[in-house]
């Protein structure tokens, strides 16, 4: 017999907010006032939402404990997979000198600080989140900003911030295409919306992310490079999400912005270079970064042997990513487990869901067409191109497992939380707190994607877990559904930047380990600036601009 979600257990709704609410309070007090260790801090935090789950919402407890096990998994799996694979082809890298060579062709383009997160942080990161997404873009980026001597918060912190804008289209547009196959949206109209609200933060997170690095004066010294960046990225993405489709909207942009970027230095550079690797104002970390070195000149051959590792991993990515490689994979090997005592058990109600739902609880290893196996082949290759030996590549990786245990026991006890949250309904509670703000819902409707996210981790399963609610609500208001969904997944992207698996993800990659509580104190304002200032214009889009909502494709 199925349980029932319930979201007013205290038959006073903010009451039961507030308690629904301990959970992640607990787990963000712990990391980033008490500077309690990320994995111990994910502890208490599931231990509170075990304790809500049962006691408050009257969830079995040996159903609680399943959907935290089945979050454990979730974790390993894909995330954990991902870290674990990336910081093992940084350590290759590392070793044989080759990342050494590859940070001097970087300060070959430019030495200026700025203009490195710009390429690297922004347009970089976007190409791989369009093609792996999932943690992929943060480890790689922060591991490379690391690597060319920023301070820990600065590689971590602005690896964070760059990737918000790509985040919707994600993963070959997976975050787009759940929406509207879980919730019954039609994906060129949703798709287009985002298309038209995303383009505008592309244009500003390039700005703000310099500003958060340099200061207003550090900014507005290379505004031309920063505008280059942000419209050559936007335009594509406005283009490809309204005229062709989700999949490809980040992959295209970010090449086409790198490009443009890269040609745009050929004919510019700035008057005064900024070479202090550390960020303006108070920065924790700054004296752990690495002043610059001076620009070494290498032979074109050691310039391929240092970019060919990363050149192997963006296309064993990109191919990862294909859904017809995924689907081949899987009909190869990708079993499903399902969750004994959890699937089908819990049951998900109005106003939430239109009619009783239940919530399946399936998980598949597809340990074969898993985003973290195509970086792990990748670097196996990379090790072999480089000369590697066998024996000193599986000491390598193993001496990597090591080095990520507690990154990774951190990122199974947050998803453990996160997917508890789900199952018990707390996290739906919350929802229903902005989705209660009537005139205000389009301002409010995008802060609820962008908690989604920070409860979740991830865009997709924020957009699987209000989707609906955004849909029913936009209905009852009479705004468009198109909108709210859309929203849903822009306001989003926002919240990535302080999800806990993404801030170990970036603690992990820079090797500033158990400093998780200084990174998210660094992001949080950033986040919840740019969230609501995505909620403003889409309250500008229902009541201002209604043309805008008109989708032509």
């Amino acid at each position: 017999m199925a349980w029932q979600q319930i979201y007013d257990p205290l038959g006073n709704m903010v009451i039961s907010t507030a308690l629904a609410a301990v959970p992640v309070v607990v787990m963000l007090a712990a990391l980033g006032f008490f500077h309690i260790k990320a994995h111990i801090a994910a502890g208490l935090g599931l231990i509170a939402a075990l304790v809500v789950a049962i006691f408050v919402y009257g969830m079995p407890a040996d159903m609680a404990g399943r959907a935290a096990l089945f979050g454990g998994f979730t974790g390993l799996l894909p995330i954990g997979w991902i870290v674990l694979n990336i910081i093992f082809l940084h350590q290759l890298t590392e070793q044989n000198g080759s990342f050494a060579v590859l940070q001097d062709s970087l300060s070959g383009i430019t030495q200026d600080r700025r203009i490195q997160l710009l390429l690297i942080a922004f347009c970089f990161g976007a190409f791989f989140e369009g093609a792996a997404g999932f943690g992929t873009p943060v480890a790689v980026t922060a591991a490379i900003l690391i690597g060319l001597g920023f301070s820990p918060l600065a590689a971590s912190g602005l690896s964070l911030i760059a990737n918000t804008a790509p985040v919707a289209f994600g993963a070959l547009g997976t975050p787009v295409i759940t929406l509207a196959k879980v919730h019954g949206y039609d994906l060129m109209e949703v798709t287009a919306m985002i298309g038209r609200q995303l383009p505008v933060f592309s244009m500003i997170v390039p700005f703000w992310l310099i500003w958060a690095f340099a200061g207003r004066k550090g900014m507005m010294e290379i505004w031309p490079a920063i505008l280059v960046t942000g419209l050559s990225f936007a335009i594509p993405q406005y283009l490809v999400s309204n005229f062709i489709g989700p999949e490809l909207v980040d992959i295209i942009a970010a090449i086409v912005s790198m490009a443009c970027l890269v040609g745009f230095l050929r004919v510019w550079q700035p008057k005064k270079v900024w070479t202090s690797p550390s960020l303006r104002g108070n920065d924790v970390s700054a004296a752990e970064a690495k002043p610059p070195k001076p620009v070494t000149q290498h032979s074109t051959q050691a310039l391929i042997a240092a970019w060919t590792p990363w050149v192997i991993l963006s296309v064993f990515v990109f191919i990862w990513g294909l859904p017809s490689v995924k689907a081949w994979m899987n009909g190869i090997f990708a079993p499903a487990f399902p969750m004994e005592g959890l699937h089908n058990l819990v049951e998900k109600v109005p106003p939430v869901v239109p009619q009783p739902t239940k919530e399946g609880a399936v998980y598949t290893l597809n340990l074969l067409s898993a985003t973290g196996t195509g970086i792990l082949l990748s670097a196996i290759v990379s090790a072999l191109v480089m000369k590697y030996n066998p024996v000193a590549i599986v000491r390598t990786f193993f001496k990597t497992l090591w080095l990520v245990k507690y990154s990774l026991l951190t990122i199974v006890l947050m998803l453990a939380l996160g997917t508890l949250t789900r199952y018990s309904g707390t996290d739906t509670t919350l929802g229903l707190a902005f989705a209660n703000t009537g005139v205000l819902y389009p301002f409010f409707g995008t802060l609820m994607g962008w908690l989604g996210v920070a409860l979740t981790g991830s865009d997709t399963a924020s957009n699987v877990l209000f989707g609906g609610m955004q849909k029913v609500a936009a209905e009852q208001l009479g705004l468009s559904p198109n909108l709210m969904g859309a929203a849903n997944s822009s306001g989003g992207v926002m919240g990535k930047m302080i999800d806990a698996q993404s801030i170990v993800v970036a603690s992990t990659a820079t090797r500033w380990f158990n400093r998780e509580g200084d990174i998210l104190r660094y992001v949080f304002f950033h986040s919840i600036a740019l969230a609501c200032l995505v909620g403003l214009y889409v309250t500008l889009q229902a009541y201002v601009w209604p043309f805008s909502l008109t989708v032509v494709h």
